[in-house]
């Protein structure tokens, strides 16, 4: 089996999409179909006797029928080379869409995403690409359309952003904000001063038109300039265009007062919008400061700092009490409390002993321990985490990239109602003066910017994940926290994620001939290759030392058992689909548990009973998936029918499948989600270590216990640190939240623009009381947004 990856480009009809990957599924030998429409993506999985060329034409016919403009690049996965670059200075929402909608544009770039709540941009180019070159391009493209902006390339030697300096890195990044500010509000001072003398005291009309245009200039001078930039490389419609014209017009008219008036108020909201978005950045930074910024090391008798990224596997740290474990790692020495608050959300604290895994990212409370590292930096769970929380926002929700549609026709919209506004009533009406509706139109283009959207749209998605993350569970995008707020459907695995996983063996029973000890002895020896939690149980009953000169031959039918030759006798240990299978003459057994049959030289000496207890929190999630609006609990497990019946029953499960093989659990889920309706989603929840076929499938996969698990970090949409099934309804709550913020703000920006669009046609509203509005909404949306960020009260 191989898998095949292209991109979709120009692909922007999500149901086009939903239409390809059910025409790519028809075909013959492919499987694991997927088409991600939020990054334009097809893969597959195809087997080796496929004729891909053949296929690829076929599905590129069916594109191009459906979507003429879609443009299929096949690609592998090391075709691609991502990069990140940080975006300081990035203070234009409406910018941050422009800049992406420009970069997208440039050949050889495939994906483009700016994420304007962090100041990060990810792109994916094509590996022919030149990268100084296309770094030239993404500079110009940026600083045309926000001159302000610093750019933070990669493996660059002056602008590389190295781990343990990232504190650094923000403190300097937050000086030149707060220099910024200062810079802002000492021209608000001085020109805001000049503009109350030509208010209060009476001039001639020379020296009054000199005092108002010096307080201009002072004030919106920047403004302007930044205007007739963004005009000479084609950002027309930008908010400091739609200003300069606003005010501009204002003195053409004879209203000085107001235009200076307007400038003033204008830069004063965006003084407290750049605040308020500075501050929720930091609020943001600050819930996932998780970043160790060093690793003590001892070098030489003497114990020293160093970056966590210069520590190798095999190494021997220090942490004293107070810091923050560093690495991943096995404590060798020493003993302590750690905080683990910052990964779990627990607010228990855990003991680490010696053997007991370390986890980047815990806090140490009391005492010092000593750990061996077991993973890299770049492979550690914080770097992983930190990575998944930081790039979420690329993964953009449907909301989001409507506001951003939206956002792009809104403003020449307005413009151009300005424009008929000022000019077509003096010409068709009898007496009306153009000066008075140009003034209605100024009041227009003042209420035309789209700020309260675009900014706090991100920002309230963005606070969403941070705020997920604070309770142990990452999700890996917008999209999927957006598509949280539609589940139809969940459905479980049973072992590990309704059940603890934990297996102890219960009961030994042996054929006439052998004894109990034989029973252990073999299933011990078959299944000392693997992970399974039941192997596990029945090794650590057995717990004498496996000989493993004795084993040879050893072979393991999935779905049905092992199968092994011991001192050179066939052995075969498994379930009873196994005996049944090899023609074996067995009593299959009824009991509370799992049962594993034992066979020697082809014949059945005996069983074992192997027992799972539920989670405590099992049953309180299901009944609460219920009120929740959720219409069908589901489980699917390789257990017995007996043992799945009576779980599902005791959880108040709607709908048990049992005895299902791997392949089975696939087959079974595709036949549920025919059952589902279009608009709703089907959630699966698994332990992301044999459930990712399933996981990748449904439209949200939920993986358990991703506490030092890479499976299930690699495998879901969205990662429960610990073994909680209680945190999905959890992450629910956090995304019905996020959902009722984001729509308030788009309520809220909707309904006073709109007031005050029909005002100013009538002439009921000034440019001063547009002006307030439209920065007075952008702040209460900002403000609004950072509500989602407190998880405590779901």
């Amino acid at each position: 089996m191989k898998n095949n990856k292209v991109i979709l480009e120009g692909l922007d009809c999500a149901n086009c999409a939903n239409k390809i990957e059910i025409y790519v599924k028809k075909n013959p030998g492919l499987s694991n179909v997927s088409v991600d429409f939020v990054n334009r993506k097809l893969s597959f999985d195809y087997d080796e006797d496929v004729n891909l060329v053949s296929t690829m034409e076929n599905i590129k016919k069916y594109i191009k029928s459906i979507e003429p403009e879609v443009n299929v690049v096949e690609m592998k996965s090391n075709d691609v080379i991502r990069q990140e670059v940080k975006l300081e200075g990035l203070s234009c929402a409406n910018c941050a869409i422009k800049i992406e909608k420009k970069i997208t544009q440039i050949e050889g770039v495939k994906y483009a995403s700016v994420n304007f709540a962090n100041q990060n941009m990810i792109v994916e180019i094509d590996k022919n690409i030149n990268i100084n070159q296309l770094n030239e391009k993404l500079f110009s493209i940026s600083k045309t359309i926000e001159p302000d902006i610093r750019m933070k390339f990669p493996n660059t030697k002056e602008n590389t952003l190295l781990a343990n300096d990232v504190k650094n890195d923000d403190h300097e990044s937050d000086e030149e904000n707060d220099f910024s500010l200062n810079k802002q509000i000492f021209k608000l001072i001085v020109g805001g001063g000049l503009f109350a003398i030509g208010l209060i005291f009476k001039f001639e009309s020379n020296i009054e038109l000199a005092i108002f245009l010096l307080s201009y200039i002072i004030v919106g001078g920047d403004i302007v300039l930044k205007a007739l930039k963004g005009i000479r490389s084609g950002q027309v419609f930008s908010e400091n265009f739609l200003m300069s014209i606003a005010t501009i017009g204002a003195f053409f008219i004879g209203e000085y007062p107001e235009g200076v008036a307007v400038m003033l108020f204008y830069l004063v909201g965006e003084l407290f919008q750049d605040i308020a978005v500075d501050n929720s950045r930091r609020s943001i930074r600050k819930m996932m400061d998780i970043r160790p910024d060093y690793a003590n090391i001892r070098i030489n008798n003497e114990i020293v700092k160093v970056k966590p990224e210069s520590v190798k596997i095999g190494d021997v740290i220090i942490v004293n009490p107070g810091e923050k474990v560093p690495l991943d790692g096995v404590v060798i020495e020493g003993s302590s409390m750690v905080d683990t608050a910052a990964l779990t959300g627990e607010s228990v604290p855990r003991e680490l002993f010696v053997d007991d895994q370390a986890i980047s990212g815990f806090i140490n409370l009391n005492g010092l321990i000593l750990i061996k590292v077991t993973k890299s930096f770049e492979d550690s769970t914080v770097s992983k985490i930190l990575e998944l929380v930081e790039n979420a926002s690329s993964r953009k929700a449907p909301t989001e990239k409507f506001i951003s549609k939206f956002a792009a026709v809104y403003t020449p919209i307005v413009v151009f109602l300005a424009l008929a506004l000022a000019i077509l009533p003096p010409l068709l009406m009898p007496n009306q003066s153009f000066n008075e509706w140009i003034y209605r139109a100024l009041v227009f283009l003042v209420i035309s910017c789209p700020c309260a959207l675009v900014i706090s749209i991100p920002l309230g998605f963005f606070g969403g994940i941070g705020g997920a993350s604070r309770r142990g569970i990452l999700i890996k995008g917008s999209n999927y926290l957006e598509a949280l707020n539609n589940i139809e459907m969940v459905i479980f695995d049973k072992t590990g994620t309704l059940t603890k996983g934990i297996f102890t063996v219960t009961n030994i029973n042996s054929e006439e001939g052998y004894n109990t000890e034989n029973v252990l002895e073999l299933a011990a020896y078959a299944e000392n290759h693997s992970n399974h939690p039941i192997a596990k149980a029945i090794l650590n009953k057995y717990s004498k030392t496996i000989d493993l000169d004795r084993i040879s031959d050893y072979k393991e039918i999935s779905g049905y058992g092992i199968n092994l030759k011991i001192d050179n006798i066939n052995v075969y240990v498994g379930n009873s689909k196994l005996m049944i299978k090899e023609n074996i003459p067995f009593e299959e057994i009824s009991a509370n548990g799992s049962i594993v049959y034992v066979a020697s030289d082809s014949k059945y000496i005996g069983y074992i009973v192997v027992s799972d207890e539920v989670k405590a929190d099992s049953k309180q999630t299901i009944a609460d998936l219920k009120k929740l609006g959720i219409m069908r609990t589901i489980m699917l497990t390789g257990d017995r029918k007996v043992v799945g019946e009576e779980i599902g029953n005791y959880l108040g499960l709607d709908e048990v499948y049992s005895e299902l093989l791997p392949t089975d659990k696939i087959t079974k889920f595709e036949e549920i989600e025919k059952q589902k309706t279009t608009k709703g989603n089907i959630v699966f929840v698994g332990d992301g270590i044999n459930d990712a076929p399933v996981l990748a499938r449904a439209n949200i996969g939920i993986a358990m216990g991703g506490l030092g698990s890479d499976a299930a970090i690699e495998a879901a949409d969205v990662v429960i640190m610990t073994d909680e099934p209680t945190k999905i309804i959890t992450a629910i709550r956090v995304a019905k939240k996020t959902r009722k913020i984001v729509f308030q703000n788009i309520a809220l920006a909707m309904v006073v623009k709109g007031i005050f669009l029909v005002l100013g046609s009538l002439g009921l509203a000034t440019m001063w009381e547009a002006v307030f509005a439209d920065t007075g909404v952008a702040l209460l949306a900002v403000f609004n947004a950072l509500r989602v960020m407190n998880t405590r009260d779901l």
